[in-house]
């Protein structure tokens, strides 16, 4: 598969899940059986509770316990997935806010040849860059310069090596969150699960775990599962729960 272009975020797969009809039913696809769910305490806040469920028969059972996780430093907004267009604040390039909704998950990626996990996975090299430059025919897409040309990632700060070209490890492992899978210009673009740079560290619009809670999810999740991520205040949660056929949440906090 040329990296040219990365699957998860223009497949053909992701494009008969774009985007519900305003007023239809959310719901979790039939053929998805796990679920990454993130809670935060309300919309603005830059950090929340991560759990992870398998669907048993037609009921959601908890795996493991939930973890910390840190968030867009803005908070969240409404992004663009499998689930029907919301009032509220929506999702815009530079927000600063991760997407709340349902999305599909899409392929690992990282630094190393390799990574234990039962999803695809595809290597970054340090030509590839995830392009959140609007106007851009390549908006939302990962791309490597090497096939595209310097000039097609020129200004993109999503450089996927960040070790190389920013000094740290945030991306040295991750998935790829089908948020904007159309890739609508100025909708918001490059959203992934990563390694956080610390505790109660925001981010600019992703979802970041500490090291060993992502080694755990991703040996966890398997592609043909069909995993989906869900992100959503409080709230909102109680509000959609019964509606989008969530899981029962326990939180601790």
């Amino acid at each position: 598969m040329s990296p040219a272009r990365y699957r998860p975020l223009v497949s053909l797969l992701a494009a008969l899940f774009l985007i519900a009809s305003p007023g239809s039913m959310a719901q979790i696809p039939e053929d998805s059986r796990q679920l990454v769910l993130t809670l935060s305490s309300e919309w603005d806040a830059p950090t929340g509770q991560a759990f992870r469920f398998e669907r048993q028969g037609d009921r959601w059972q908890q795996v493991g316990v939930e973890t910390p996780v840190n968030l867009g430093r803005a908070g969240l907004a409404w992004g663009i997935g499998l689930h029907p267009e919301q009032p509220g604040q929506q999702k815009v390039e530079g927000d600063g806010r991760a997407p709340a909704g349902i999305f599909r998950l899409g392929d690992a990626f990282g630094y190393g040849p390799s990574l234990e996990t039962g999803l695809d996975y595809q290597p970054m090299t340090e030509g590839h860059y995830c392009i959140d430059v609007k106007g851009s025919p390549y908006y939302n897409q990962t791309v490597d310069a090497g096939e595209v040309g310097a000039e097609a990632v020129r200004g993109s700060s999503e450089g996927m090596r960040r070790d190389l070209h920013y000094g740290d490890d945030q991306y040295k492992k991750g998935i790829f969150v089908a948020h904007n899978p159309a890739n609508i210009d100025g909708a918001g673009s490059c959203i992934f699960v990563h390694l956080w740079s610390g505790p109660g560290e925001p981010t600019a619009g992703c979802t970041a775990f500490a090291e060993p809670e992502l080694d755990r999810m991703l040996a966890w999740l398997k592609e043909d599962a069909n995993p989906v991520y869900v992100a959503l205040p409080e709230e909102e949660y109680r509000k959609l729960r019964e509606e989008w056929q969530l899981p029962q949440v326990r939180w601790s906090r």
